[in-house]
């Protein structure tokens, strides 16, 4: 109660401290910086990372990009080379003459070295850059290599992906957050009993999530999925917490005629309630810690974070702005649009088997859908991005004016002899896709031995350490194709070079096609058992965990297993994300009625009875606060362009209902069913001998 009260007493120097932590916190966002790259975080100890990394120490090459140019004269062509070779930032810029030499007659050149650069209408050139795929710098040569070319030019590539990708973001990221807080506010308007609390709740949520945003820079950086959707996340997440506070107040208030008495209760018992709930949520988000593609952690870290600042800010910054506002918030209170839920509550108590029926029966093909859907998804991050944007178009110009839909790069030991360097080619263009491979030997052929070519040439591909050749590939990235053609390379590449690496986007991905299928098993194996041993010792029992599990568990099945009935394909990162998410967030609408269930029981009355009360109470805080995470979700479903936010927020949105409505039907039907169970294994549960009977008994009659 000490907390409590001094809550109450500092109000006025809370808000003040509220306000002043908002200028290093908009700071502190403004200077945190944003990963647009996928292939980031992927473990450091795989040869991809590993090699791509070497790739920039030893050649200073990074970031790759395919530069096509249509209907451009070669002469043009050579001076815009001229021109890319002087941007900023960019290390090689290698088109067909790049090869050769004075001393390199033209006519000992091979013809895949021309052709391979060049069509009947366009022509390519290959870019190295000296920094990383998703450096600003790349980005920045990446726009002003757009800028120097103008129509006529298309840059592919990863690095041409994550600047659009970031332009996008930084375009629709404060229309998400508007979108949210719009609808968010409309819901509880509607939903909630007063014209103006909802704006109190708004104000109180929005300082913390400008904290967390703000508190971010002390990671260094943080993922664009995680900027994106931190907030409305947090938003949507943490407004359970505000409403239980007003609701809580509004109850103190008919119990005490001073309002900072009241308060001071509310506090009290909202911090109590608060926390225990808080937990769950908190579990599911940092189970996403356990995952080697350490994107997960970036979510994870920054919304439980976001959690804990939205507990905090629920029992200090809010109990503070009602009071202050108090006078107006009161002459502005409404009926709410929710109804009284007695009778809805009598009727899902009378037809409990039928809604356990339902269960048995919709459990199977929600099942069987989630698993289809985990192995639909797609890793390519081009398709998350509207087919209009000039990477898009780009992929599209080299798919079909070259052919070539992925590249690999080859790092092999620069020792390795060079009559074994060509075998291997060979054995590598002999296999299905492979369109061509590029290296040293391109330009000599058999011909002209290595050691007669000019250090201009062979500084380009070869260095102290490595040997480089570009591996051009008629397959997909991320396709079951490409995959298989990566391992049959890998295969060539070993029986030469053992410690020879294969890099690229394609490889990158394929690593992380296996990386993450792990982490999906891994993660949500941990935050249920987390969640279970959490609801273990609030609920003190053994039964009650399986229970609320398995009602959240098949509302993600459904939720899940929808897209495959809708043929719908999400991307890798969503099915990871919604299953820990949505069983964090929405566990606590199971908890909120299990517990009152409980009290009704150990307090005598009867199982039919305990249900319909805990229904009958609890089904307006489920509605308000499913209602709640929906909205703040699915207006940024429907705006954003980029269709792994999209498609997020439509899974959270969705979840949320399908949530709601499982804990309305499903929960009071397992619970009348366990019953007995129930009471056998959970602390302080008994069998009344007399049952009590009150005015709400008539549904049973």
């Amino acid at each position: 109660m000490k907390f409590s009260k001094a809550v109450v007493k500092c109000r006025i120097p809370i808000l003040i401290l509220a306000l002043l932590l908002m200028i290093p916190s908009v700071l502190g966002m403004a200077a945190t910086r944003v990963n647009y790259d996928m292939l980031n975080y992927l473990p450091e100890d795989m040869d991809t990372v590993i090699g791509q990394n070497e790739l920039l120490d030893d050649f200073h090459k990074g970031a790759f990009s395919f530069l096509i140019l249509e209907d451009m004269p070669a002469k043009d062509a050579a001076a815009l080379k001229k021109q890319v070779e002087r941007v900023e930032h960019v290390d090689t810029v290698l088109w067909y003459d790049s090869l050769m030499d004075l001393s390199v007659p033209m006519e000992l050149l091979p013809d895949k070295l021309y052709d391979a650069f060049n069509t009947e209408t366009a022509t390519m050139m290959a870019v190295f850059f000296d920094t990383s795929t998703s450096s600003d710098l790349t980005m920045d040569a990446i726009r002003e290599i757009r800028s120097l070319a103008g129509e006529q030019c298309f840059v592919s590539g990863i690095s041409a992906l994550v600047t659009d990708l970031k332009d996008l973001c930084e375009a629709e990221e404060p229309i998400y957050v508007g979108i949210a807080v719009a609808l968010a506010c409309a819901a509880m308007l509607l939903l909630l009993d007063s014209w103006l609390v909802p704006f109190m709740f708004l104000a109180s949520i929005g300082m913390m999530i400008l904290i967390n945003l703000g508190s971010n820079y002390f990671l260094g950086e943080i993922s664009y999925i995680t900027k994106a959707l931190s907030a409305v996340l947090q938003l949507a997440v943490t407004m359970d917490y505000s409403i239980f506070l007003w609701n809580s107040y509004n109850e103190q208030r008919q119990r005490y005629d001073d309002s900072k008495e009241a308060m001071a209760h509310a506090v009290q018992a909202t911090l109590t309630s608060v926390l225990g709930s808080s937990i769950t949520t908190v579990a599911g988000f940092i189970s996403l810690c356990f995952m080697s593609f350490t994107m997960g952690r970036d979510l994870g870290i920054v919304m439980a974070k976001g959690v804990l600042l939205g507990v905090l800010g629920c029992v200090t910054v809010l109990p503070a702005l009602i009071l202050v506002f108090d006078r107006p918030l009161q002459k502005t209170r409404h009926r709410s649009l929710i109804p009284n839920m007695d009778r809805l509550a009598g009727g899902v108590v009378k037809a409990f088997p039928a809604f356990l029926v339902v269960f048995a029966l919709i459990v199977p093909p929600a099942l069987y859908g989630y698993n289809k859907t985990n192995g639909e998804v797609y890793y390519d991050m081009g398709q998350c991005l509207p087919q209009d944007m000039e990477y898009v178009i780009a992929e599209g110009k080299l798919r079909n004016d070259f052919n070539i839909a992925s590249t690999h790069m080859l790092l092999v030991d620069a020792g390795l002899p060079a009559k074994d360097v060509r075998t291997m080619v060979h054995e590598m263009e002999g296999v299905d896709g492979v369109k061509y491979v590029l290296g040293m030997e391109s330009v000599a052929g058999s011909r002209i031995p290595e050691e007669f070519l000019p250090e201009s040439v062979t500084s380009k591909l070869k260095s102290g350490n490595w040997r480089l050749l570009l591996i051009n590939s008629e397959y997909k990235v991320a396709s079951d194709a490409v995959n298989a053609q990566i391992g049959e390379l890998n295969g060539i590449l070993k029986q030469y070079d053992q410690g020879g690496m294969l890099i690229g986007e394609a490889p990158c991905m394929r690593d992380m096609i296996q990386t993450t299928d792990h982490d999906f098993k891994m993660v949500n194996a941990v935050s249920i058992i987390a969640i279970f041993l959490i609801i273990a010792l609030v609920e003190k029992s053994f039964t009650l965990p399986f229970i609320l599990i398995a009602v959240i568990e098949a509302a993600i099945f459904v939720n899940l297993g929808l897209p495959h009935y809708l043929g719908q394909s999400l991307p890798f990162i969503a099915p990871i994300c919604i299953s820990t998410i949505q069983l964090g967030a929405t566990v606590d609408y199971a908890i909120l009625m299990t517990t009152r269930y409980k009290t009704e029981r150990m307090g005598g009355v009867d199982k039919k009875q305990a249900v319909h009360t805990a229904l009958t109470t609890s089904i307006p805080s489920v509605i308000v606060s499913g209602m709640g995470l929906f909205a703040a979700t699915f207006g940024v479903a429907l705006y954003s362009e980029i269709d792994i936010i999209s498609s997020m927020c439509m899974l959270m949105a969705r979840g949320a209902l399908i949530s709601m409505a499982s804990v309305i039907f499903t929960l009071p039907a397992l619970l009348l069913l366990c019953d007995k169970l129930i009471r056998a294994t959970t602390a302080g549960m008994k069998q009344p001998k007399h049952p009590k009977i009150s005015n709400q008994e008539a549904y049973v009659k």
